[in-house]
């Protein structure tokens, strides 16, 4: 690799309301490889002026989030508890940070050698909030109680719907794509 050469791995740790799925099973133990791997991979590229680091992200709405058990219910509180706090970013957002204030000069680590841009999700009064609210959640005051519209509204746009634009009524050939036949063999 070139001198200065940089590797950057994002992942994610959540609040102890998700370490059952995030830290305890097989994925916790994938994220140690990540940070084991990090390490090993920053002692060798920072000889030559590089680096090797994990980005601890915020929770957002993604494929792998929305199959997990609790966590589409979590972010749906969080987003909520955030946007009224100002606190919110997507993930451009959130990445534009990382970069900008992350990665520019020193680079700030935690005691473990990550960077650490879901402090925003992760500051105390923030999850005091949640761990107030999680008990009251029903389905009768799911809407009231957490932002679950703004993540169904983002779960469905990672599949294509939901888009401003599109006929989703209108009817369509599974044969052809943009007009063009589809030949099979």
């Amino acid at each position: 690799l070139a001198d200065g050469a940089g590797t950057l791995a994002f992942s994610y740790i959540g609040p102890e309301l998700t370490h059952p799925i995030y830290r305890d099973g097989t994925i916790g133990k994938a994220k140690e490889h990540l940070q084991d791997t990090a390490k090993a991979l920053h002692q060798q590229l920072s000889a030559t002026g590089g680096y090797a680091y994990v980005s601890v992200n915020k929770a957002l709405v993604t494929q792998a989030s929305s199959a997990i058990p609790v966590v589409p219910l979590y972010i749906s509180l969080l987003y909520k508890i955030m946007k009224a706090r100002g606190l919110h970013e997507g993930c451009i957002e959130q990445i534009q940070r990382l970069y900008s204030k992350n990665l520019q000069g020193k680079v700030k680590l935690d005691q473990e050698g990550r960077i650490r841009i879901d402090d925003w999700e992760m500051k105390p009064e923030v999850q005091s909030e949640i761990t107030s609210l999680w008990p009251r959640i029903t389905t009768e005051n799911l809407y009231e109680l957490t932002d679950f519209a703004s993540y169904q509204s983002e779960f469905l746009r990672l599949f294509g719907f939901g888009l401003d634009g599109v006929d989703y009524e209108a009817e369509t050939d599974p044969e052809k794509i943009s007009g063009t036949p589809i030949s099979v063999g």
